[in-house]
């Protein structure tokens, strides 16, 4: 009979997977990016009559300005329905593009890939420059300065995120698993419904959350596309900024924020964003 020879201990100083180095970098850049995100909630709670840091006491009266604001309140409600409404278009239209540019070969598809992730790589004052000269050239479509016009700049500027994510979760899907739901009896939309989307859920949950935060928070295209009846709440926060100072704006800017961590959590709790491409985060 063979002794079998014991397993050698572990050294209990193996060093981390991941270098020290690495992790500090990472701590300083996740503090260079929260850190502006804590002095808006800060000045927000300030208890002076200005915007101000380091505050000059903790107070909830710029708070409850916000809500009895008549600016701030109208322009956070109308960002929601317009990054709602874009998130729905965008979701809808990309995960179809994304399926399309996945699954069937043509020529030139690269380019046409490239052609829809464009507005990714534009100024967002370009975009809405584009759109707004172009509005202006056909004016019997009614689209400057209007609610449309907002939704389909939104919608361009949003939709390459949807399609990038959709596609992740495509490459690693096994066509073979909607093609034996076809040969069991299922036809091609109860396939989809059944099969495949379940599986893409990751991509589509995790593009439609960067289309509605992107949507929310953006400046550009609602500086050269607004109107005054429809002013989301960027381009009232930068509005009041130029003709008054008080902490009413860093408290719009709180709620803000509010909203963008609430979404992601709820995406993280909803969603296991680990099988978005097949990568796994843990």
């Amino acid at each position: 009979m063979s002794a079998t020879t014991p397993a050698a201990p572990r050294d209990a100083r193996e060093p981390h997977p991941v270098p020290m180095l690495f992790r500090v970098v990472t701590v300083i850049t996740f503090a260079y990016l929260l850190i502006p995100a804590g002095i808006v909630v800060a000045a927000g709670l300030n208890s002076g009559n200005y915007l101000t840091f380091p505050p000059e006491g903790i107070s909830l009266k710029w708070v409850t300005g916000f809500f009895e604001s008549d600016i701030f309140l109208p322009a956070y409600l109308f960002s929601l329905k317009l990054a709602f409404i874009t998130m729905v278009i965008s979701t809808t239209l990309g995960t179809m593009t994304a399926i399309f540019l996945t699954r069937v070969a043509f020529p030139g598809r690269g380019l046409v890939r490239a052609f829809f992730l464009a507005p990714l790589l534009l100024p967002g004052l370009v975009i809405g420059l584009a759109l707004y000269a172009y509005y202006l050239q056909f004016p019997w479509l009614h689209l400057s300065r209007s609610f449309t016009g907002m939704v389909i700049g939104h919608v361009l500027v949003t939709m390459p995120f949807v399609i990038g994510t959709v596609s992740a979760s495509l490459y690693g899907f096994d066509l073979a698993l909607e093609e034996a739901a076809r040969s069991l009896g299922a036809n091609p939309l109860k396939a989809f419904f059944s099969v495949t989307l379940p599986n893409i859920k990751a991509g589509i949950s995790a593009g439609s959350l960067f289309a509605f935060i992107v949507s929310f928070g953006q400046f550009d295209l609602s500086l050269l596309l607004s109107t005054p009846n429809n002013t989301p709440l960027p381009y009232a926060m930068y509005s009041s900024l130029r003709y008054e100072f008080t902490p009413v704006s860093a408290a719009a800017g709180t709620f803000a924020i509010a909203l963008v961590i609430v979404s992601m959590a709820a995406t993280a709790r909803l969603t296991n964003l680990s099988k978005l491409g097949g990568i796994k985060f843990s």
